[in-house]
């Protein structure tokens, strides 16, 4: 079984402070120890924050990252603390989901990468957001996100 190299990773390991915005916050990369395998990394943040950029309210979402890794993948506590920087960071939900799906890509330059952004409702009505870099490698199994249409969402 392969080891991990973590060296030159700044956070894993350290006590770290929330980024103040997504913009500056640090996103690491760890060897991904399966090159030639296709998989597919799924990471769930069910209590995503952030702030409506007209109000200043907060928008909650549950949000599904998958992606198929190249030669890289990302440090889950630096993604962790990544998607934290938008707590108090104001964004409309479209913004938000595709920022974080690109930050991704442009770091990790996977085989493929889709996010799933379920936004809890504001003013009655809730606003998913899907977006993905192409299909997926071929013979990828690719299971269904999990969250239902909005329906009492939880």
């Amino acid at each position: 079984m392969p080891k991990t190299d973590v060296s030159g990773l700044s956070m894993l390991g350290n006590q770290t402070e929330t980024a103040a915005n997504p913009e500056v916050a640090v996103l690491e990369k760890v060897p991904a120890g399966h090159a030639g395998t296709d998989y597919v990394v799924r990471f769930t943040a069910p209590e995503f924050t952030s702030l409506c950029p007209m109000t200043g309210q907060p928008d909650f979402a549950h949000i599904v990252i998958d992606y198929v890794p190249n030669e890289w993948l990302v440090e889950s506590k630096s993604l962790k603390l990544f998607l934290h920087s938008f707590r108090n960071h104001g964004a409309f939900h479209e913004d938000c989901s595709i920022y974080i799906a690109k930050r991704l890509v442009e770091l990790l330059e996977p085989k493929w990468l889709r996010i799933g952004a379920y936004w809890y409702p504001r003013g009655g009505i809730p606003i998913d957001v899907f977006w993905q870099t192409g299909k997926p490698p071929e013979g990828v199994w690719l299971p269904d996100q999990g969250v239902q249409p909005y329906r009492g969402r939880g």
